[in-house]
């Protein structure tokens, strides 16, 4: 399986009933996929209050994403294109409903029907060319680079905060850690969310190089640029 396989084709195309099943088969495919789709759960922060929640998975495949929805005690519904990837999914006796359908396109959900959406390598397929024209390479990131996109919905209620990673400890700090007076020592926890002070940021003057040299590039481009003078860039007073 090539590593950039929406450089090929249309995910409904290149997803045939071969690539569908060699794609599920892989054991290196299931566990990337867990790991993302449980990390997936945890940023979605809903309530732990037992209470089983309606997900969306988009661009869900053969399903594997979905497993861990289910394996986390919650009802999904999955999206996706490619009809031989649903089918897989169907075999594979999946407890999420289908639907086949382009995300590219929307889905006709009423507002709060579901609590959440989720979204495992999947969104790519959305910089596929389908016109020679099109230049999907100039919005697609570097293979070494990565991206992810959090959204959060639902009543105030629900907490917006992000949770940290299995692993991950909370940063703090103290102004007085030998002391072990309660009164004096602060702890300081990172707040990524407290809103940081404008600063102002001066200017830049473009000077006459600059612009002679913009000048130059409208020129070969057949654009029709005034002639240079010495006045040109030359500062104006300003009218009142």
């Amino acid at each position: 399986m090539s590593s950039r396989p929406e450089l090929e084709a249309p995910p409904e195309i290149f997803y045939n009933d071969s690539e569908a099943r060699k794609y599920t088969s892989s054991s290196r495919i299931i566990e990337i996929q867990a790991k993302l789709s449980e990390r997936a759960l945890e940023l979605l922060a809903l309530p732990d209050d037992g209470v089983p929640r309606l997900l969306l998975d988009i661009g869900c495949g053969s399903g594997l994403s979905g497993e861990t929805i289910s394996e986390n005690g919650h009802q999904w519904i999955g999206l996706d294109i490619s009809q031989s990837m649903l089918d897989v999914a169907l075999e594979r006796e999946v407890e999420g409903d289908l639907i086949l359908g382009d995300m590219g396109q929307g889905l006709g959900l009423r507002s709060g029907v579901i609590d959440g959406v989720i979204s495992i390598s999947a969104i790519q397929w959305l910089c596929n060319a389908d016109k020679s024209s099109h230049e999907p390479r100039l919005r697609l990131n570097t293979k070494k680079r990565k991206e992810y996109l959090v959204l959060t919905c639902g009543p105030p209620s629900l907490s917006t905060a992000t949770p940290k990673g299995k692993g991950e400890e909370e940063e703090s700090c103290s102004d007085d850690e030998s002391s072990g007076d309660d009164e004096n020592e602060t702890i300081c926890k990172s707040d990524r969310n407290r809103p940081r002070k404008r600063q102002k940021i001066a200017k830049k003057v473009k000077g006459r190089d600059w612009v002679l040299k913009k000048k130059d590039q409208m020129r070969k481009k057949g654009n029709v640029v005034p002639r240079d003078t010495k006045y040109t860039a030359r500062k104006r007073k300003a009218r009142f």
